[in-house]
C-alpha cells in the first residue's frame, strides 16, 4: 500500500509498505527493521516475530522510546510473555498489529512527536 501522507516536519515517515518491501521516505528496505523518528536501523536480526528474543531488545532500548509498535507481517501476532515482560519490566509499552497497521500508527505518532520504535517483520 501507498500512502500519501505529507508532513512539514523532518521526521521519517513510512511511504509505502508490502509483504516484500517498506519504504521510509526514499529508503527502501527489504528486511526487518527498526524506525524512529530520527533513524532507521535496517540490520536488526530478527527476521520473523518467532526469531524475536529478550537479547534482541537491546537495540530497542538504546532508542529509549515511550511506546513499541511491532509490524508482525501480513497478520496479527502477539509477542511472547518473555518479549512482553521485559517492556513491563523497562517501563515501555509494546503494542502488536499487523504491518499495515503498525505503519500507519507509527507515522501518526512520530507526527504527535511521541517516542515511538516501530519493529516492522516482513513476514
Amino acid at each position: 500500500m501507498k500512502f500519501t501522507l505529507e508532513s512539514s516536519s523532518n521526521v521519517n515517515l513510512v511511504r509505502a509498505y508490502s509483504a516484500s518491501g517498506i519504504r521510509i521516505g526514499e529508503l527502501e528496505l527489504h528486511s526487518s527493521c527498526l524506525v524512529t523518528a530520527e533513524e532507521v536501523i535496517g540490520d536488526w536480526e530478527p527476521q520473523r516475530l518467532s526469531e524475536l528474543s529478550v537479547g534482541h531488545l537491546e537495540r530497542i532500548y538504546a532508542l529509549r522510546p515511550e511506546v513499541v509498535l511491532v509490524g508482525t507481517g501480513m497478520s496479527q501476532q502477539f509477542a511472547p510473555y518473555a518479549i512482553r515482560a521485559s517492556f513491563a519490566e523497562h517501563g515501555i509499552g509494546i503494542e502488536s498489529m499487523d504491518l499495515g497497521a503498525a505503519c500507519r500508527t507509527f507515522n501518526i505518532l512520530v507526527q504527535e512527536d511521541r517516542r515511538v520504535v516501530a519493529a516492522l517483520f516482513l513476514r
